[in-house]
């Protein structure tokens, strides 16, 4: 009774503190600054110090030691301990006990669950164990969560606390069946429609740009001012997409590679037209034929697909969309140049798939106008 009391307690804290911190976030983002009236301490101030109080932040305690578990360790290690402590694994192996994997430590054995949330305060549990149908604790959780401690499954707090999806770890069944990864007909449709409205309206609002952008090109090197170019779309299907001309015109002469950091390829003006994505301006045309969205999967070419799909699993599911101007990876992620970003764009790319929706497309473009803002486009 007493575990399932302090387990409350420390939601409300939680709620007031978070709602606390936004307030202030929002505040300052829209006035540029907290107010400078005199007080004892700002609500700022007050918001952390709720956070310092024994039980005000999330103590997570992670069921398993596999790679599932791992990760999610490291995601939760990386992120702000202000709502989150990370409090440690949970094993099979006695012997592991008092070790650290993947800097936390591990602090007990599945027999030992239920003291061990007791003794270290833990509120939430994300299980994330390889096997669970002969080592799950099922009793001992099932005591736990009539106590009021959130029981997670860890694919989903992966999720929800990174912004992607942890697919090695993924099991078939779980896409196969799942709810998610489909587009209703109504989010689709509504979808379309602002594709297709934005699109019109943008594509005639910056007709004076792209004219002033083509003569700029055509003055800063020889060759077209368009780039045309076969990418993978809705599908796996191939369509051309339409892009301003930002390498020099005998850029691919040694067959076709990633954009590199300082790439020698790029032309002069090419190199600010990516940093601030102005190279992909028409592509509204591409979105107003509907073979891409304004937000979604940034599509890749049938060369690198065929590469990628045997690298990375699942790699297929994201064209299970329309590609996108921007997406979700690109506001999330930087530019990818190897197989081991692209392995961890897919990540965000999937989690987008799985969740789309019209309030993340809104999100997505929020977060694109930031990007470009800060000049952290493509290389």
């Amino acid at each position: 009774m007493a575990l399932k009391r302090r387990t409350l307690h420390t939601r409300t804290i939680i709620i007031a503190a978070r709602y606390m911190s936004l307030t202030i976030n929002n505040s300052s983002d829209r006035s540029g600054h907290i107010s400078t009236v005199p007080l004892p301490f700002t609500v700022d101030h007050a918001a952390k110090a709720i956070f310092r109080l024994p039980g005000a932040r999330r103590r997570i305690l992670i069921l398993g030691v596999g790679s599932l578990a791992q990760g999610l360790s490291q995601v939760l290690l990386s992120r702000s301990k202000m709502f989150t402590d990370l409090v440690g694994l949970i094993t099979q192996d006695n012997t592991q006990v008092g070790h650290e994997l993947v800097g936390t430590k591990v602090v007990g054995t599945m027999n030992q669950l239920l003291s061990v949330v007791e003794r270290d305060q833990i509120d939430t549990i994300a299980v994330c164990l390889e096997d669970r149908r002969a080592v799950l604790p099922v009793q001992a959780l099932l005591d736990l969560k009539g106590m009021g401690i959130d029981i997670w499954d860890g694919h989903h707090l992966f999720e929800e606390e990174s912004g992607r999806l942890p697919i090695d770890d993924f099991k078939p069944s779980a896409i196969i069946f799942s709810r998610e990864f489909r587009q209703g007909i109504v989010v689709r449709a509504v979808k379309r429609a602002m594709d297709f409205s934005l699109s019109l309206v943008g594509f005639v609002v910056v007709l004076p740009l792209m004219a002033a952008i083509g003569i700029l090109i055509k003055c800063d090197s020889p060759g077209p001012v368009f780039y045309r170019q076969v990418r993978v779309g809705l599908r796996a299907r191939p369509y051309m997409i339409w892009k301003f001309r930002s390498m020099f015109a005998d850029a691919e002469k040694d067959g076709a590679r990633w954009a590199s950091q300082k790439d020698a390829r790029i032309s002069r003006v090419g190199r600010y037209l990516r940093k601030w994505r102005l190279d992909e301006i028409p592509q509204l045309i591409n979105v107003l034929r509907g073979e891409m969205s304004l937000v979604g999967p940034r599509p890749e070419r049938p060369v690198f697909v065929q590469e990628l799909r045997s690298l990375i699993p699942y790699y297929d599911l994201r064209h299970t969309v329309r590609p996108g101007i921007t997406g979700w990876a690109q506001t999330q992620f930087h530019y990818g140049a190897s197989t081991e970003d692209s392995h961890v764009k897919l990540q965000y790319d999937l989690y987008y798939v799985k969740y789309v929706s019209i309030q993340l497309d809104v999100r997505v473009m929020l977060q694109t106008i930031r990007v470009i803002l800060r000049g952290e486009g493509a290389r």
